[in-house]
């Protein structure tokens, strides 16, 4: 029985060896592709973006982004306390007709817990970095630490609140 697991290997070993373009009498290797061509690279100055342009900013070009952290949502009536593992996972997000996903964790992050967003066609949406806790209220941020919108818990388990330019944003499962 050992015999013939050893003949077996060696054939084995044979076979291998013979497939093997290194061990082989005629190189059949691949010839290499051709270099692709590429266009040059323009250089200049760019143009300023038009902040009234269409689909600049969120629906309302004029809407300017307030001080959250100065101003801050009032607490509606009935707002529940919140734990940070509540929030914990994803979430689906929705503001000024822009509908996304959000994803909060703990890992710790620059003022506060590192959370991201998928699919938000927002700039101020898709720009969401962080999370934190501040009472019952919660506070999303971008990667710069400005407030993005601060939102309360609900009777539904979902959390309601507002952007820095004031439109309604929710929070949900």
């Amino acid at each position: 029985m050992m015999r013939a697991a050893k003949i077996g290997l060696v054939v084995g070993l044979v076979i291998l060896a013979a497939g093997c373009q290194r061990f082989s009498r005629s190189p059949n290797y691949a010839a290499p592709l051709p270099a692709t061509p590429t266009t040059p690279v323009d250089s200049g100055t760019l143009t300023p973006l038009d902040p009234n342009a269409p689909g600049a900013g969120l629906n309302d070009p004029s809407a300017q982004p307030s001080d959250l952290a100065s101003n801050p949502v009032a607490a509606p009536a009935g707002a529940k306390e919140v734990g940070r593992t509540d929030l914990l996972g994803g979430w689906k997000l929705t503001s000024a007709g822009d509908s996304c996903m959000a994803f909060m964790t703990l890992t710790t992050w620059s003022g506060g817990y590192r959370a991201n967003t998928r699919g938000c066609n927002t700039p101020m949406l898709s720009g969401i970095s962080a999370w934190d806790l501040n009472g019952n209220q919660v506070v999303l941020k971008d990667g710069s630490g400005v407030i993005v919108a601060q939102l309360y818990s609900s009777a539904s388990g979902q959390f309601n609140g507002q952007t820095s330019t004031g439109q309604p944003i929710s929070l949900f499962r």
